[in-house]
């Protein structure tokens, strides 16, 4: 599974993270390329061929196995990593077309009537462990359809983090002096290295493993380069080197320390001292490393072309034979690291649209029956194939209403 998806899903978040730039910012890459795959799973490549070429080409791969990589990962659940997803339609709307799309979803997806904006918010806060309390998009009265998808985690660290003095993080580091302190890996159980790599030259690598949950585990990387590197330079080592950090495997390139010189750089300090060791020859390699807490919350704009979602919309509308003209796309997603562990929530949403009617006048009648009329009981009989009975449109009973009577202590207490 790792195999088939790492490729694709690297480069989606290369153009997810490029909207973003150098801020501050988290995503769930994952996340929105799940939504894709979802809606993968109804395409008719003969109804929608280019929006299926287009879905295919944000996926990076082809539709059958982006829709089987959805259909395994969302109908098997990680034990520490919560999903879910849903397809939501307006009441009356979204079943005219092929009923097939909706047996090619994943077993876990939701499908059903739109549900408003209290409804919206909840399922949010519900499938976020609540660290998202409100729907990434606000529903109105031209919205059609909803697709969405949340992720989320919330993990204790193995081995919790040991407290370092800011300073720590090094003189040259713009954090050293806003910072009172930060955190520093314990001896044992969290793995570190020095990398060479092709992109962003030699990097620094931390990794933090979460307690594991029924042999299920997560492992927290954190990648660092030179600072003139651009961030979507490190962020594409950071998804290399995350295709072997759940096998506790050294990372490719990793640097031995005694090919490196003595002194400090921006990234490391390298020093060096005679010390007792087991090591076979004699020279033993020791890393650390410092890192501070962090925490970020994104409202991430998915509309841009490379992002899929026009295609998503396009798809959609077309299974589903409802009117979208337009869509509107979004993530809201949230993540804090600490000493003790790490959270993270994304909830992933489109909305298809359409055309409100014009406006125009409405007049409505209040009709008064004041005076004496008429009243005519009509019999109806119509049987189950449709075929209408001797009984049926005759008139069996009449009145003339003269003499109205007060409503009754009973029925106007029901009312």
């Amino acid at each position: 599974m790792r195999t088939d998806l790492h490729g694709p899903l690297s480069a989606y978040a290369a153009r997810l993270h490029a909207t973003a730039g150098d801020r501050h910012h988290v995503a769930s890459p994952l996340g929105a390329w799940l939504l894709l795959a979802v809606a993968a799973t109804t395409v008719d490549p003969a109804t929608a061929e280019g929006a299926a070429a287009e879905l295919a080409l944000a996926l990076g791969t082809d539709l059958p196995s982006a829709a089987e990589v959805a259909r395994t990962l969302l109908d098997a659940p990680h034990p520490l990593v919560g999903s879910a997803t849903a397809l939501w339609h307006r009441p009356g709307q979204g079943d005219g077309g092929p009923a097939t799309w909706r047996a090619a979803l994943p077993s876990t997806t939701e499908v059903g009537v739109l549900p408003d904006q209290t409804g919206l918010d909840a399922w949010a806060r519900e499938h976020t462990l609540g660290l998202i309390e409100t729907f990434p998009l606000r529903v109105g009265p031209d919205v059609v359809l909803a697709l969405a998808s949340a992720l989320a985690t919330r993990v204790s660290w193995a081995t919790p983090f040991d407290v370092a003095d800011a300073r720590d993080l090094g003189a040259g580091s713009p954090w050293a002096g806003r910072l009172r302190q930060a955190l520093r890996s314990p001896s044992q159980g969290h793995r570190c290295a020095i990398v060479s790599t092709a992109q962003a030259g030699d990097v620094i690598v931390h990794a933090a493993p979460a307690q594991t949950t029924d042999g299920a585990g997560l492992v927290v990387l954190s990648v660092a380069a030179a600072p003139q590197v651009p961030p979507a330079e490190v962020l594409a080592v950071a998804y290399d080197l995350s295709a072997g950090a759940a096998d506790g495997a050294q990372p490719a390139g990793s640097r031995s320390l005694f090919d490196l010189p003595l002194g400090e750089t921006p990234l490391w300090t390298l020093t060096e001292q005679r010390v007792r060791t087991r090591a076979r020859d004699g020279r033993e390699e020791r890393h650390t490393a410092v890192l501070p807490c962090w925490s970020a919350r994104s409202d991430n704009d998915l509309t841009a072309p490379a992002l899929g979602f026009p295609a998503v919309a396009a798809t959609l509308a077309t299974a589903m034979a409802l009117p979208v003209e337009r869509f509107e796309a979004r993530q809201t997603a949230v993540a804090r690291f600490d000493r003790y562990g790490f959270e993270a929530a994304a909830v992933t949403a489109m909305f298809g649209l359409t055309s409100l009617p014009p406006e125009g006048v409405a007049r409505t009648a209040e009709l008064r029956f004041g005076h004496p009329y008429a009243v005519v009981a009509v019999a109806t009989e119509t049987g189950a194939d449709g075929v209408t009975g001797p009984w049926h449109g005759v008139p069996v009973f009449s009145v003339w209403v003269a003499e109205p009577e007060e409503v009754s202590v009973a029925d106007a207490s029901d009312g």
